[in-house]
Order: C-alpha cells, then sequence, then structure tokens
C-alpha cells in the first residue's frame, strides 16, 4: 500500500517538474530567441537558422544618438525614480508598521493602489491629475509616474523588515542615551540595509521598462521603452532593435535576481522566493 502511494506521489512529483519546466521553456524562448538574433550576421533579422556571429549590431546600435539619448533618458527617470521611492517608502513603513491610527489602512490602500490597477488606468489618472494641475507632460511627470508604483515596491521590503526587527534593539538604543539619529544610523538603518537594496532594486528594474504608464505621462520625451515600440513600425531596424531589447532585459534581470538573492532566506521579506 505504502509503496504504491509512494510512486504515485513521485510521478505526481515528476509531472509538476515537467509542467514546471515547460512553462519556464514557453516562457523564456522568445526571449532566447532575441538573444540569438542580436547576434546574428545576416541582415535579415529572421533567417533562420542563424547565419554567423557577429557584434556588428551592438557598435551600429550603440553609434546611434536616439539610442544613447533613450538610455540615458531612461537612466535617469529610473534613478530619480528609485530615489523618491526608496525615501517615501521607508518613512511611510516607519509610520505605519508600528502604531494604529485612524485612517491607517485607508493609507495603506492609497499606497499599494498604483501597482495593483491595471498600468492604463493609473497613467490616465496622472496625465489627468496633471492637465488638471496645468503641468506639461515630460521628464518630471515621468519620474511621478514612476515613483508612484515603485513606492510600493520598497514600501513592503521595509515595512517586512521592520516587522522581523525587534523593538527591544531601539529601546536599548534610547536607554543607552542615543538620540534619535544616532537610533536610526547604528540600529534602524543596518537592519533595513539588505531590504533597502533590494527594494530600490526592484524599483529600478520596473522603472526602466515601464512603458504604459509612460506612454501617458512622457508629452515629447522617449524613454527606452517608447523607442523599442516606435521601431516596431521600421522592420529593417530590427537587429539594432533586438540588441536594445536585449539590453532592456539583462538591466530588468540582474536588479532582478540581485534582489532575489539579498532576500533570500527572509521569508517576510517583500519580493523574497518571487
Amino acid at each position: 500500500m505504502h509503496s504504491n502511494a509512494d510512486n504515485q506521489g513521485e510521478r505526481a512529483s515528476w509531472g509538476l517538474k515537467l509542467a514546471a519546466w515547460g512553462g519556464l521553456v514557453f516562457l523564456h524562448f522568445p526571449i532566447l530567441i532575441i538573444f540569438v538574433y542580436a547576434f546574428n550576421t545576416e541582415d535579415a533579422a529572421f533567417s533562420f537558422p542563424p547565419q554567423g556571429f557577429t557584434l556588428h549590431w551592438f557598435s551600429v546600435a550603440f553609434a546611434r544618438a536616439d539610442v544613447l539619448e533613450a538610455i540615458e533618458l531612461s537612466v535617469q527617470i529610473a534613478c530619480l525614480a528609485t530615489l523618491i521611492a526608496m525615501v517615501l517608502g521607508t518613512l511611510a513603513a516607519a509610520a505605519l508598521y508600528r502604531r494604529d491610527f485612524f485612517g491607517k489602512e485607508s493609507i495603506s490602500l492609497m499606497l499599494i493602489l498604483p501597482i495593483a490597477l491595471p498600468g492604463i488606468i493609473t497613467g490616465i489618472a496622472l496625465l489627468s491629475a496633471f492637465k488638471t494641475l496645468g503641468i506639461e507632460p515630460g521628464v518630471l511627470t515621468i519620474v511621478i509616474g514612476h515613483a508612484t508604483f515603485c513606492v510600493v515596491i520598497v514600501y513592503n521590503n521595509v515595512i517586512a523588515r521592520f516587522r522581523r526587527t525587534s523593538y527591544s534593539l531601539i529601546e536599548a538604543s534610547m536607554d543607552l542615551g542615543a538620540d534619535g539619529w544616532q537610533t536610526f544610523r547604528y540600529i534602524i538603518l543596518p537592519n533595513l540595509g539588505s531590504a533597502l537594496l533590494a527594494g530600490g532594486m526592484l524599483a529600478f528594474a520596473l522603472s526602466f521598462d515601464e512603458i504604459i504608464v509612460t506612454t501617458f505621462t512622457a508629452g515629447h520625451e522617449r524613454t527606452l521603452p517608447l523607442w523599442l515600440l516606435n521601431q516596431l513600425s521600421r522592420p529593417r531596424d530590427v537587429p539594432v532593435t533586438n540588441v536594445v531589447a536585449m539590453l532592456v532585459m539583462l538591466v530588468t534581470m540582474l536588479p532582478i535576481l540581485g534582489a532575489y538573492y539579498l532576500t533570500k532566506g527572509g521569508e517576510g521579506v517583500a519580493g523574497s522566493g518571487k
């Protein structure tokens, strides 16, 4: 009886593993195709099989002013949005993690709402707000739009770390005569270090490849994802587009992997195990 049950469980386990690996291959196969064709020697972007290996398209891509301008703008916006998110997300987490007060749940909902809503809803709402306030779409509006959902990433990581940090450490610091700044610098900040770094890396990755909210808030500015979207109507530029798409995927993937390893083993930290 037990052996039959064990055999069935083993077969089920192998079936689940095959299904999981099949799903991963299905999801990542298109990405692999882009990587392969970024190095294809043929001018025909989708000739199969690839005719050889070359780095020519990388030199072509990085020699184009429009590509470099789009990369610079995306990095600038992602850095600014991440900085704002880290400050506001940390302050919000510090205010909400321990105290109960009227409206606390509403504030938590407002913080989480921008990333829970479809991007098109957030984009239209932001554009309407900017138009009402008389703010012309540009770099500032893109940064604000990205910061609205990046705050959630940092907030979730920091508040999870706060909940895992014993408040007795803060009380002991105060009992020993440390003021608020010293307690924050020597007690709180070291405990939040990896959570802040992981949240910042995830926020940067999320901002760098954001396209839906950016479409509504960019005005005449063109970030790298918007540049890629515009390239879809230019089939002759497909090899260069493949190179830039690969760059976007790498810039997005590496911070996510870094954040995963930073939070690995910390089950209470948002983003761990995902």
